[in-house]
């Protein structure tokens, strides 16, 4: 991954961790346990300060989702 010039908008601490989340979506994802939503996160190293960014979710991931 390329790095970034990021800034904490609360502390201005340069030093930063990159990560990804999934979560579900309605109620159908819910019940079958389908993690559809996809969010990337910059959490600053000094103050834990984070901030997410939606990212796009494959139709393949999702049916990989399902089967597991």
């Amino acid at each position: 991954m390329a790095k970034i010039n990021y800034q904490c908008p609360k502390c201005g601490h340069r030093e930063y961790e990159v990560g990804e989340i999934r979560t579900t979506g309605g109620f159908w994802s819910k019940i079958f346990d389908v993690q559809n939503k996809k969010f990337s996160h910059i959490t600053c190293k000094r103050c834990g300060f984070t901030e997410f960014f939606k990212g796009s979710s494959s139709t393949l991931g999702s049916i990989f989702d399902l089967f597991t």
